[in-house]
């Protein structure tokens, strides 16, 4: 089991990055929440992994804490029919903190505004992981995005930031339509400046 990636980062999206480690090029998925921490193209990185294997497929899964890694395995493993897109979903509409504090207050109907969770999937991970939360711990390290902020992070793509914010939310669930719309109204809030992932994050909100 690859439980930790650390190398140099070849490029990003605000769903997945491509490191480079020992001469090989790995391609991991990451929530919104780990992309806007990512460093510059170039620059050295380490996530916290998790593979998952299928008869037909193989992913890995990276984020900047242990914690999120931790918490992204107990989703998919101990909440049935929530598997990785969904628990990438959650994990990038919502910060571990806050995941951890909406399961301990039983607030299904925050979880449920997540792509792919209604309501009866957000009372089934409050049920599955309420009673399982104890181990997990918060460091005082805060994100190095913030919304508004110029677009200096993760999104290495010439594609326009707004496409890239697009593609990412139908890639988290959105309908072609809705995503447009989510987008462009996240724009109007926080200006044509910010960042991809802050364009995701606010309108995921």
């Amino acid at each position: 089991m690859i439980v930790l990636i650390e190398g140099t980062l070849l490029k990003a999206s605000p769903l997945s990055a491509v490191i480079s480690a020992g001469g090989i090029g790995y391609a991991v998925n990451v929530p919104v929440t780990t992309a806007e921490k990512l460093p510059q193209s170039g620059e050295p990185v380490r996530l916290h992994t998790h593979a998952v294997y299928r008869e037909d497929s193989q992913a890995l899964y990276g984020f900047w804490k242990e914690d999120d890694r931790d918490f992204f395995a107990l989703v998919i493993e101990k909440v049935p029919g929530v598997g990785p897109r969904v628990a990438i979903s959650l994990m990038s509409k919502l910060s571990l903190p806050d995941l951890i504090a909406a399961i301990s207050s039983e607030n299904a109907v925050l979880l449920s505004k997540t792509p792919g969770i209604g309501k009866k999937t957000a009372e089934r991970i409050i049920i599955e992981l309420k009673d399982k939360l104890t181990g997990f711990m918060f460091g005082g390290e805060a994100s190095t995005a913030s919304v508004g902020q110029t677009d200096a992070s993760s999104s290495q793509s010439d594609v326009p930031k707004s496409e890239d914010a697009i593609l990412a939310l139908q890639a988290l669930g959105y309908k072609p339509a809705d995503a447009s719309k989510a987008i462009a109204k996240a724009m109007e809030s926080i200006g044509p400046n910010a960042t991809t992932e802050a364009l995701i994050k606010t309108a995921l909100s």
